[in-house]
């Protein structure tokens, strides 16, 4: 069932992506609010308590209908809710237009619009940042978006479906990323959720994006330069173990052999106007060019076909077996 709800998803979304201002998210995000809102106290026990309201609420209901329909109706339409479920946490469509747009305004040689479009993608100050740096910077916050809306929802699902709680794995991980992003701002109502509440829901996510991270990254090895993408993995992971996102640009890097990582864009709300860029360390590699965005492109479409297939592997053992 993983194999057949994954691909029929990811066909659906290309054919008819979802548009990203639409009910079911805007009623998702009104559930994080309205929990927080509701059951934020402050305390860190309180603050777990919410967190499991918040993710495993919406987890449960999805899966006492996912048995509802497979117990009441049959297996078929469990199948088809599944693919339901997948098809709004599960997507590239969720994010590639905004890649999609800046790469043509790029190519087009209209530098302003990619700042601009980029400047509006992240909520972030650009300022006059050169072609390789917007090429660098479109590159890193598409892998990582590639990573949270596509392998880590793919991971939690095809995990889970092993002991039948795949609906439970697509929800819990979508869930945690969108709650720790969203308690990280202020409300529309200016209210902000208490420290502890963030810091629950940050260290959940650490906990719950470690291995699928580290999967995709895997992943970006094996269909890419795996020595490069191993020994940039490597090297990131002794200076900075739990840097989740970290390890999947490192691999993507050596992967196809640009730089990544380096300064980085400060966020809207920074105090220093005139300052647009921040230190940091960056990999090894060629520097970022348009030409670039095709590779990346490939490497993420290679990834999916490679877990599209071992899954579908092990869901041939499985009935055979």
């Amino acid at each position: 069932m993983s194999f057949f709800a994954i691909l029929l998803a990811l066909v659906l979304e290309q054919a008819h992506p979802l548009n990203p201002v639409n009910a079911i998210y805007t009623a998702v995000k009104r559930w994080v609010a309205w929990v927080a809102r509701t059951f934020d106290a402050g305390v860190r026990h309180q603050a777990w308590i919410t967190w499991g309201i918040t993710v495993m609420g919406p987890a449960l209901l999805a899966m006492l209908v996912h048995w509802a329909l497979e117990w009441s109706l049959g297996w078929l339409l469990a199948v088809v809710w599944n693919v339901a479920l997948l098809y709004v946490t599960l997507g590239f469509r969720q994010f590639s237009h905004h890649f999609t747009a800046i790469r043509e305004a790029l190519e087009n040689g209209d530098e302003n619009q990619a700042r601009e479009l980029l400047a509006e993608w992240q909520q972030v100050q650009v300022g006059q940042i050169p072609r390789s740096e917007i090429v660098r910077h479109v590159i890193e916050f598409s892998m990582i978006a590639a990573h949270r809306h596509v392998f880590g929802v793919f991971f939690w699902y095809a995990a889970l479906s092993i002991i039948g709680l795949g609906p439970v794995g697509a929800v819990v991980y979508r869930l945690t990323e969108l709650a720790q992003r969203l308690w990280q701002e202020p409300t529309t109502d200016g209210s902000v959720v208490s420290e502890a509440l963030r810091s629950v829901a940050s260290r959940a996510w650490q906990a719950m994006d470690w291995l699928p991270s580290r999967m995709t990254a895997l992943g970006f090895a094996i269909v890419g330069s795996f020595e490069d993408a191993m020994d940039g993995w490597r090297n990131h992971a002794q200076n900075f173990p739990e840097d989740n996102d970290g390890v999947i640009l490192a691999a993507t890097a050596g992967a196809i052999n640009i730089r990544l990582g380096g300064a980085a864009l400060q966020q809207d709300n920074a105090d220093d106007d005139n300052q647009e860029m921040t230190g940091g360390s960056s990999t090894p590699g060629r520097i970022p060019e348009v030409a670039h965005f095709a590779q990346v492109v490939g490497l993420v479409w290679r990834t999916v076909i490679m877990w599209l297939v071992l899954v579908a592997l092990l869901t041939m053992a499985n009935l055979v077996g």
